[in-house]
């Protein structure tokens, strides 16, 4: 079995595990995704995503419902958090144009981006989050 992302409008609508010839059957565009890809890396099954086991990427990033699917790229990645960001085509992530100021504490961060706050002084836009 394998996971399936539904594709309607380069949109990720459904995601399910089904065999190949269940996928075969259905109308609309089935995409195959694997829940060991992040980042355009592979890990190691239940490993909370820490150790690389040497497999092969597929499609950038495991799909979630609501992200997008490039065609072109063949490549599943969110959709775009603010305006400002850019998205890094080796990892299929968003990047901020100011790196984050901080570290993560028990899992949540330090800090928010602002976009309002950057757009008015593009040397600020992370917020202390508290």
């Amino acid at each position: 079995m394998s996971h399936f992302a539904k594709i309607v409008n380069g949109i990720v609508t459904n995601v399910i595990v089904a065999e190949q010839d269940f996928i075969d059957s259905q109308d609309g565009t089935w995409v195959q995704t694997s829940y060991n890809t992040k980042e355009g890396l592979h890990y190691e099954p239940h490993t909370s995503l820490t150790k690389l086991d040497g497999g092969v990427a597929l499609r950038g990033n495991y799909a979630g419902i609501g992200d997008i699917y490039d065609a072109v790229n063949d490549v599943f990645y969110e959709p775009k958090p603010h305006n400002s960001w850019t998205l890094d085509t080796d990892k299929w992530i968003w990047i901020p144009p100011i790196a984050y100021p901080g570290t993560l504490n028990a899992g949540y961060p330090d800090y928010v981006w602002d976009e309002d706050i950057y757009q008015a002084n593009n040397s600020e836009g992370w917020v202390a989050y508290s």
